[in-house]
């Protein structure tokens, strides 16, 4: 009988990266629509926040 097995990798560093995202977003921007918006970039955003500020 063949086994398929199937990994879940990055899930804790994504939620980790969205919420990072957001707290950085609304602390910066004050503004619910931004910090959401920045929390679906998640790590993307983080990134460019820590290159250009």
């Amino acid at each position: 009988m063949k086994q398929v097995v199937i990994q879940k990798f990055g899930w804790h560093g994504v939620s980790f990266g969205s919420a990072l995202a957001m707290a950085i977003s609304f602390n910066v921007n004050h503004s619910l629509g931004w910090a959401i918006i920045h929390g679906l970039l998640s790590w993307f955003y983080v990134i460019y926040f820590g290159i250009f500020n």
